[in-house]
């Protein structure tokens, strides 16, 4: 390697494997991946499978053995999918906690009214 061309990092490498997925919108073999990665997107032959394995251990990229191959594939719909049902999930437990901090709000209001400040708890 020269000297000054650096090695792509593991996050570049995901990054750069799930455009070859989003691009093609196509179902791959380990063995496809290993030879269509180098190629087109510079993520080296032996570092595939790693890179294939920890996305799909994330469940970026799905996966089905049928019969003895292994069949990888990743679409955008799916990424676009999760990522609304995250954001849906994320606005749901925003109003839940702003209902919680309303009900503790008043909860204090309550408890404070007994307790006004005078000169015997001053004193205290």
């Amino acid at each position: 390697m020269a000297p000054n061309k650096k090695g792509l990092s593991l996050e570049e490498k995901r990054k750069k494997m799930m455009e070859i997925f989003y691009e093609t919108k196509d179902v791959f073999l380990l063995k496809d991946l290993e030879k269509i990665a180098p190629k087109s997107k510079g993520i080296t032959m032996m570092s595939v499978k790693d890179v294939v394995t920890s996305l799909v251990d994330d469940g970026l990229i799905d996966t089905e053995k049928i019969g003895t191959s292994v069949y990888f594939w990743a679409f955008p719909s799916k990424a676009s999918q999760a990522r609304k049902k995250k954001l849906e999930m994320s606005e749901e437990k925003c109003l839940k906690m702003v209902t919680r901090m309303n009900d503790l709000e008043k909860e204090v209001t309550v408890a404070e009214k007994g307790r006004e400040d005078t000169k015997e708890m001053q004193e205290l």
